[in-house]
């Protein structure tokens, strides 16, 4: 009885009604963890936003856990199967920020401590939705923090194998984010359910094109905490080993290899504008939040591509100024499929195309 009366307890704590400062916390989290999200998510109609945004703490914390710097492996994966379980309503938050919280400071921003800390009132949110909404949410964390242990028990420091691995693990950190948003924006928009079918085919490369675009901008502070998601195997082609990679120690081999993924991720990209496209001009916020993701990602690759041997993601970060024209740009030709296309192919001229088989869903 001790056993069931406590799970009763904890289900009861997780389905309390979240509080005005609930949701308080959960807009100033989504402005101090992430600028890009912080601008994009706002943009969805509601109740779509609180959603996705709740989606993108929940997401959050699990990335939090796997980038801390203060963990073990043993300790990432041990924490990452508390948060799933805190997911399923088989233990209380609390317990959760309680035990990982004190673990992350000094290994994580600020902002990230504060939400893991905090983590009864994302979970409060994620608690009031519809039981549709509850699910993807939670198969999107349940995927995620699972393939974030698989590979966390693996030693990465040189590299993954090969563009399969890679491909394997973007997904878990980014394609399931695409399937969630696709299951979201479905059931909460009767015009864009009408094009599943074709969504679904582009979702997982819609998500593999902005984590690529994030991993080649960040693999010199990825490198810092002796993490490298980069693929030995196309390296080893242009005749790099990326057991040697340093910002010091650059050669027209690794060039070549930056210049393969840049092609792999532009193609990628091409996947997701297909995708934004295919939502209905009816559903401006929904294509908003895609396009401008969308196109931030292009110009960062256009800033890889000019700078090849940059040394820190800094310098290659888009700026403010960028930020807001491609909001003004996309936001005025929002209404214009072929306009966007032409847009997209400046934006990505003289980036390399993708090498070898065609990049697909």
């Amino acid at each position: 009885m001790k056993n069931l009366s406590s799970e009763v307890n904890v289900a009861s704590r997780l389905r309390s009604e979240p509080s005005e400062e609930d949701w308080v916390f959960q807009a100033q989290s989504l402005q101090r963890v992430s600028r890009t999200f912080a601008l994009t998510i706002p943009q969805l109609p509601t109740p779509l936003r609180d959603v996705v945004g709740n989606a993108y703490l929940l997401c959050r914390i699990a990335d939090t856990i796997e980038d801390a710097t203060s963990l073990s492996v043993e300790e990432k994966v041990q924490f990452s199967e508390l948060f799933r379980r805190v997911i399923r309503g088989e233990e209380a938050p609390e317990t959760f920020a309680a035990t990982v919280a004190p673990r992350l400071e000094g290994g994580a921003l600020e902002a990230e401590v504060a939400l893991v800390q905090n983590a009864a009132r994302v979970l409060r949110i994620t608690q009031s939705f519809s039981a549709t909404d509850r699910a993807s949410l939670e198969r999107c964390v349940r995927i995620m923090t699972e393939g974030m242990s698989h590979f966390q028990e693996g030693c990465f420091d040189s590299g993954l194998e090969d563009q399969s691995q890679l491909d394997k693990y973007c997904y878990y950190v980014a394609g399931v984010v695409g399937e969630m948003l696709t299951e979201l924006f479905c059931a909460h928009s009767p015009a864009v359910a009408k094009n599943r079918e074709v969504l679904e085919s582009l979702a997982k490369s819609f998500g593999q094109g902005l984590q690529m675009t994030n991993i080649l901008k960040d693999l010199w502070d990825d490198k810092g905490r002796n993490v490298c998601w980069l693929p030995r195997s196309i390296f080893a082609t242009y005749d790099y080993d990326l057991r040697e990679l340093s910002a010091h120690r650059l050669t027209p081999g690794f060039e070549k290899g930056l210049v393969h993924l840049i092609g792999v991720t532009r193609g990628h990209l091409e996947n997701a504008l297909r995708y934004a496209l295919t939502i209905p001009k009816s559903e401006q916020g929904i294509r908003r939040f895609c396009l401008w993701a969308i196109g931030l990602a292009v110009l960062t690759l256009r800033k890889i591509n000019a700078n090849r041997r940059f040394s820190s993601g800094r310098e290659v970060k888009v700026s403010r100024r960028t930020v807001y024209l491609t909001i003004f740009v996309t936001t005025l030709l929002g209404w214009n499929n072929t306009l966007l296309e032409t847009a997209f192919r400046l934006a990505a001229r003289g980036l390399p195309k993708p090498q070898g088989e065609p990049v697909t869903s």
